[in-house]
């Protein structure tokens, strides 16, 4: 039986990557719908990319809910300095002629674990954690029905938006430490383990050779000009790691450890204090994933990928 999952997202290439990924296996990952937020670029943006990735893979039936125009205390920053200016530089996709499913995002999440049977679904943010910051506010009662939340987000050792902080944890570090304070089990993707899940030219030439709609858009975005300075000279999914983690978890390690957040404005703000090795003997309260086998993992994907039109 396929996991019922939500996915929160800021698209962007990576993000983009990750919701072919997802729906490439719909016997495995049931995605109830997409929820949008401000964070590669403005929300507007996100949401209208969220339904180009859906009309490109043929999945014109998954809802888009658009979300959170900005962070819960800090003015937005966005990246289009890295994903265009659109969000989607290479991609090459026509605007959907869809609009978003009514509703704000952060109510649509919580309906969906209230009506969520069973042991609920898993949420996969992708970007800022403010739409999950929201629900888990507005209605607390929906902790006991997330069954993880798997994120891309922080880092154990250097960011790469500050010297300290990871894109999506600095542009709201106050979601961040509500969700991570939320007691739900949480399950993260850092840039120490994204980083080393690098697509090579060998890589992105694989996914080309589908021949797909879907892989000369995924192959014009991993083979884009990127700026200098970000860490790698390819194109990190980080992102993709998420679903990734999802489908194959024998593909990684980790630890569970206590994850703090630093929210105060100055140079320190979005840092992920990650307590490794229980230095301060606090509860964990999240599954720190620190290393990929990221060969197989783009073996895996170039697969999976294979099924989309």
């Amino acid at each position: 039986m396929a996991e019922p999952i939500i996915i929160d997202t800021d698209p962007g290439q990576d993000d983009a990557v990750a919701i072919l990924l997802a729906l490439s296996v719909p016997d495995r990952l049931d995605l109830q719908c997409i929820t949008t937020v401000a964070g590669n670029v403005p929300v507007g943006l996100t949401t209208a990319n969220a339904l180009r990735i859906c009309d490109l893979a043929g999945r014109a039936d998954v809802a888009v809910h658009r979300g959170a125009e900005g962070p819960l205390v800090y003015p937005l920053e966005t990246a289009e300095f890295v994903c265009g200016p659109d969000g989607l530089a290479g991609a090459d996709l026509p605007l959907s002629r869809r609009e978003p499913a009514p509703g704000h995002a952060a109510l649509a999440i919580i309906a969906a674990l209230r009506s969520a049977p069973g042991s609920g679904l898993i949420l996969c943010p992708l970007g800022p954690l403010t739409n999950i910051a929201l629900a888990i506010r507005l209605a607390p009662d929906i902790v006991p029905k997330i069954r993880h939340i798997v994120l891309m987000g922080g880092a154990i050792a250097l960011g790469n938006i500050t010297p300290a902080a990871e894109f999506n944890v600095y542009v709201d570090p106050h979601a961040a430490a509500i969700v991570f304070g939320c007691g739900a089990p949480i399950v993260m993707m850092g840039l120490g383990v994204t980083h080393q899940a690098v697509a090579t030219l060998d890589d992105v030439q694989a996914i080309a050779a589908l021949g797909s709609a879907s892989a000369r858009a995924i192959y014009g975005m991993l083979t884009r000009p990127r700026p200098g300075g970000l860490g790698t000279a390819g194109h990190p999914m980080h992102d993709p790691c998420v679903i990734a983690w999802l489908l194959w978890p024998e593909l990684f390690t980790g630890r569970s450890c206590h994850v703090e957040i630093e929210t105060a404005a100055g140079p320190l703000r979005g840092r992920t204090t990650i307590d490794w090795n229980n230095r301060l003997q606090r509860a964990p309260n999240a599954f720190v994933i620190d290393t990929v086998d990221a060969a197989a993992l783009f073996r895996r994907m170039t697969v999976a990928l294979a099924r989309l039109p």
